[in-house]
This record gives structure tokens, C-alpha cells and sequence, in this order.
């Protein structure tokens, strides 16, 4: 056996036990994002996508998972944010950079979408809006997680707890060069068909 086949041998047996890592591309259904996964992890630049007003599909975010980095964001409509802009100090602004979740609204709404109408509130066809507000610190973590609206306790329970297992995939808020800590409401629709 020359040593090139042999060579070849061994890598492939490395492969198959796992002794390298194969980067793979991958691409979530409806091709919402496009990346490289390394044993199941996110690496290296991912690009997000989304649908504008118009229905063209266009890259909403570019975010590098290896260096934890923002590297574009498509601005959508300016909104105002209940902020931390120095200790103590909250007040009402409209941030450079709003406060994001990594993959941007179609895979915020895929957690969201894990709602679970409660079956007493369907027996007595509650409806409404739930929202919960969270906190999300300048490390980009959610915490503080409140009812602002409210509908029945079993909605108002049912919303909590998907809004609670969302992961900890937020970037900052930010002011010029600064992440600012801000309040961010999470809106959990219970309507009946």
C-alpha cells in the first residue's frame, strides 16, 4: 500500500470516530438562515433572512456566533424604548441600535409560536393580548420578566413560560458606542379561530 492510500485511510477513519470536526452548511427551513454548524454549534458568520413589506426576501442580520458580534442589522421602524441610560436613570429614547434577537423577528417568532392556548381558557373563549416585558441588560441577558397586560391567569401563565424559555440570545440596545440596558415587550396574541 503506497503512502498516500495510507494516509487517506487514516483520515477517514479519523472522520468516521470523530477525531475532526466537519463543518457543514446548513440552512433552517424556509432557508430563514445560512451558516456553518461545528458538531451542532453555530460558527463563524451566519447571515439571517427575512421577508420585507413587499415580500423580497432580504438578509435582516449578519452576526458572527465565533466572535459573539453583530456585524449588520437592517433597520426596521423606529421605536421608542423604556432605558437605562445611566444608573437609576431610565428614560424614554429611541436607541441607535435597538435591542435584537439573534436571527431577528422570524426566529423570535418561532419561540413564541410554542404557545400554548390553556384549555380553560378555551372552554370559556377567553381572548386577548398578553404582553410581557423583560429587561434585557447591556450583556444582551433577559431577566425581569412582568405581565404588562394581562388577560386571564391562565393566558397570563401560558405567556410567561414561553417567554421565560426563550434563550439567552439578545444583543444590547445601543447610544453611540454604549449598549444600554432596556425594557423590551414580548406581545402573546390568544385568539380564537
Amino acid at each position: 500500500m503506497n503512502n498516500c492510500t495510507y494516509l487517506i485511510k487514516i483520515l477517514s477513519l479519523a472522520v468516521i470516530f470523530g477525531a475532526f470536526s466537519i463543518q457543514s452548511s446548513w440552512a433552517q427551513s424556509g432557508q430563514d438562515a445560512v451558516g456553518k454548524l461545528d458538531k451542532g454549534h453555530k460558527v463563524g458568520v451566519w447571515e439571517y433572512y427575512g421577508l420585507t413589506t413587499t415580500g423580497e426576501r432580504v438578509v435582516i442580520q449578519r452576526y458572527d456566533h465565533d466572535a459573539h458580534k453583530l456585524l449588520y442589522y437592517r433597520p426596521a421602524a423606529v421605536t421608542t424604548y423604556h432605558a437605562e441610560l445611566s444608573p437609576g436613570d431610565w428614560q424614554y429614547v429611541r436607541p441607535d441600535q435597538p435591542p435584537l434577537f439573534i436571527g431577528g423577528s422570524p426566529v423570535l417568532a418561532g419561540y413564541i409560536s410554542k404557545l400554548i392556548y390553556p384549555q380553560a381558557a378555551l372552554d370559556r373563549h377567553t381572548e386577548g393580548i398578553v404582553v410581557v416585558t423583560l429587561r434585557i441588560d447591556t450583556l444582551g441577558r433577559a431577566s425581569d420578566y412582568r405581565l404588562t397586560k394581562h388577560v386571564s391567569t391562565e393566558c397570563d401563565e401560558a405567556a410567561l413560560k414561553v417567554a421565560r424559555n426563550i434563550p439567552q440570545a439578545w444583543v444590547p440596545a445601543r447610544m453611540g458606542s454604549h449598549a444600554i440596558a432596556v425594557e423590551y415587550e414580548l406581545p402573546f396574541n390568544f385568539k380564537l379561530r
